[in-house]
């Protein structure tokens, strides 16, 4: 039996096993201040180490299917995914056409499963719609690494990448609380996604539960539909609707576009704004100081990207740098940080383009 036929096998039992595996972040909540003291720490398990585990292995061959660019943290996904395979000589990308049409998404899966690919990345339009599609892959040895869209089994993925859509909402909502925890009749707003997808009824929960903490709550809130058009009209009603506003959080950068022009039409200044995803747009605004962004709560574009590092370790056998525990994570949740004129600089490199 040859050594990637065994590692196959090994993922199959891995997927059937899921709720002994390790569930950990891929990215720290927190700056990075340590100095080299590995010396003071436990001994890493062996393959384990950023070092080591950048050092060419044998070749692996990954499939790579996202949906349309259509909206500019979509576009970043597909674009970080490509540049994090370039920068391995032994990963060897297969990237499908990016599509919003869920029978084409699955014809790319299933040309991936036939082709025999060594590793999918998938980023599902519908992960519900995808499970199958995913599971099948899993069952003839090949580890999915599911991102941002959960599959509806736990048996369709070896491990999963996902942003921290609660996470992002208490960022906002603990920002907004640290600067106006002072001012307990404080008028907060809030300009959502679309109403009807979970993430932005989590992103909503979110917001209103840190708000609570600090004895605030949502005066205004209005949904659009992560477009411009739809940012700048939800946000031209709500203006209208509410003469005094101290506080808004808008949940996607993209629509924040149209947000910021409704604002810059409407003459209004009295509010701060924090926005959300992390676009280079908003974080440019951030650090010139010249509208009434004040800071923005990432959702990270890098999520692809750190599937296609996951897809390499898992079929080279390999465990995470930083971990002592052995293997991939089976779920990786990154942190939702907010984004300040203090801070800016270190998160503009991984800004997208709205």
């Amino acid at each position: 039996m040859s050594a990637r036929t065994s590692r196959r096998l090994v993922t199959l039992t891995v997927a059937a096993s899921a709720a002994a595996l390790l569930v950990a972040g891929c990215t720290s909540n927190t700056e990075d201040t340590s100095d080299d003291s590995s010396a003071d720490a436990p001994a890493a398990a062996e393959g384990a180490g950023s070092s080591e585990n950048d050092e060419t292995g044998e070749t692996v061959v990954i499939g790579f299917s996202a949906p349309a660019a259509d909206h500019g943290w979509m576009g970043a996904i597909t674009k970080a995914a490509v540049a994090e395979a370039d920068r391995f000589d032994d990963v060897e990308l297969r990237q499908a056409e990016a599509t919003n049409d869920v029978s084409l998404q699955i014809s790319q899966i299933e040309t991936f499963i036939n082709d025999g690919v060594d590793a999918i990345v998938l980023l599902p339009f519908d992960g519900a719609a995808l499970t199958e599609v995913a599971t099948k892959a899993m069952e003839a040895g090949i580890p999915v690494i599911n991102v941002d869209r959960e599959f509806s089994s736990p048996f369709a993925a070896r491990s999963t990448v996902l942003g921290d859509n609660y996470g992002m909402g208490v960022s906002a909502g603990t920002y907004i609380c640290e600067q106006l925890g002072d001012t307990p009749d404080a008028v907060v707003a809030e300009i959502a996604g679309i109403d009807s997808l979970p993430l932005t009824q989590d992103r909503s929960q979110g917001f209103a539960d840190a708000l609570g903490d600090c004895g605030l709550d949502v005066d205004n809130r209005v949904a659009a539909d992560f477009t411009v058009q739809g940012g700048e009209q939800a946000t031209s009603n709500l203006l209208q609707s509410a003469p005094q506003i101290d506080a808004i959080w808008n949940h996607d950068d993209d629509q924040g576009v149209g947000v910021l022009a409704a604002i810059e039409n409407a003459g209004r200044d009295e509010f701060f704004m924090v926005g959300g995803a992390g676009s280079k747009d908003v974080m440019e605004h951030i650090q010139s100081g010249d509208s009434v962004l004040q800071a923005t709560v990432i959702y990270p574009s890098t999520q692809a990207a750190d599937a296609i590092e996951l897809a390499r370790l898992v079929v080279q056998n390999k465990s995470m740098g930083d971990l002592v525990s052995v293997g991939v994570p089976r779920t990786v949740q990154l942190f939702a940080p907010v984004v300040t004129a203090d801070n800016v600089e270190q998160y503009l490199p991984t800004a997208f383009e709205s």
